[in-house]
């Protein structure tokens, strides 16, 4: 569904030093840098799958999007989409994909939501017993209710956001590319669009290609994840197994009725915190068994949880690793 092979995309970018002179002079004579956004990245999709696409700011994922999309042509490097080639822009391929921006809004500000559904219907040439008919199931995924009639200026952000969703939806894609579709919204909308994503990638067998900045996103929605840095392909792979190959240890957190001596404590993991009595140790996977035998009988340790490390960690850990020079 989705293959880059090599994509390379450059960009000329102005650079002057501050000061009148300086401008005076970038009037005659610019000079520029080039800035490597993405780095001879290859990667393959293929129909149905729901990948986390990820990566610090700055590290090519947008620009990566975009070309996926159409809005941008590659500097080298091939791309291809459902058979297409993107940025021939070709109404076939059109039809079947759609980009979803959290930061970006397709709503006309002061009129409703259902004016820029009839909108998207008149440039998709939907027909209209499809579009009513998808208008009406995305309304009951996304429990849109009588937003649609509101001026868009009226609605909260998460309003907004599930009605922008609907708005990319109506054509029917089966290709999703959604960059940070969550940003700002609290946590019970966060859950309510990841709900909708996974309902929508399977009752339509849709491709889904998501950035977030939120992890929660990313674990609840993507089995498979793409970790770019720099513009460059880090890891591409299944992500307990990335987890489980950075990290291996659990994170054990429990709450004790008697207060403990951090002595004590090294002795079962490593300390990680100390809120009052609710503590998290790092625990090596071999030694879990010993170490909550010993909790639950010797300590009696109440609220015990295992988990794996938080994904920030592991992706920080990536990072860093991709940014410390060669020995």
């Amino acid at each position: 569904m989705i293959r880059a092979q090599e994509l390379t995309k450059y960009f000329k970018v102005h650079r002057r030093q501050p000061g009148f002179a300086n401008a005076m002079k970038s009037l005659v004579h610019r000079k520029y840098d080039t800035v490597k956004a993405v780095d001879g990245v290859s990667f393959t999709i293929e129909r149905g799958e729901r990948v986390g696409f990820l990566g610090p700011n700055g590290a090519g994922k947008t620009t990566t999007l975009k070309v996926l999309s159409g809005l941008l042509h590659p500097t080298s490097g091939s791309v291809e989409v459902a058979g297409h080639v993107p940025f021939k822009r070709e109404p076939q391929l059109l039809g079947k994909i759609t980009l979803v921006m959290g930061q970006k809004s397709q709503l006309i500000w002061d009129l409703p939501p259902a004016e820029t559904y009839a909108m998207n219907r008149a440039v998709f040439d939907v027909d209209q017993a499809d579009f009513d008919k998808r208008l009406g199931e995305l309304t009951e995924l996304l429990e849109l209710g009588d937003l649609v009639d509101k001026p868009a200026r009226q609605l909260s952000l998460g309003e907004r956001m599930k009605c922008e969703l609907a708005a990319a939806l109506l054509h029917g894609p089966t290709t999703l590319f959604l960059d940070e579709p969550t940003i700002g919204l609290d946590v019970a909308m966060q859950v309510a669009i990841r709900d909708f994503v996974r309902s929508y990638n399977q009752r339509h067998e849709a491709t889904v290609l998501l950035t977030s900045h939120y992890m929660d996103d990313v674990v609840a929605l993507c089995p498979r994840i793409i970790v770019i840095d720099q513009g460059k392909l880090i890891h591409d792979g299944d992500l307990r197994a990335l987890i489980k190959t950075m990290d291996p240890d659990k994170r054990v957190s429990f709450t004790l009725v008697e207060s403990i001596s951090d002595d004590e404590l090294a002795k079962l993991g490593t300390l990680l915190s100390k809120e009052a009595q609710r503590i998290t140790l790092k625990v090596a996977d071999r030694e879990i068994g010993t170490v909550v035998g010993h909790l639950l009988g010797t300590l009696k340790a109440a609220d015990l949880a295992i988990e794996d490390p938080p994904l920030e960690d592991v992706l920080r850990q990536m990072f860093g690793r991709a940014k410390a020079p060669p020995p």
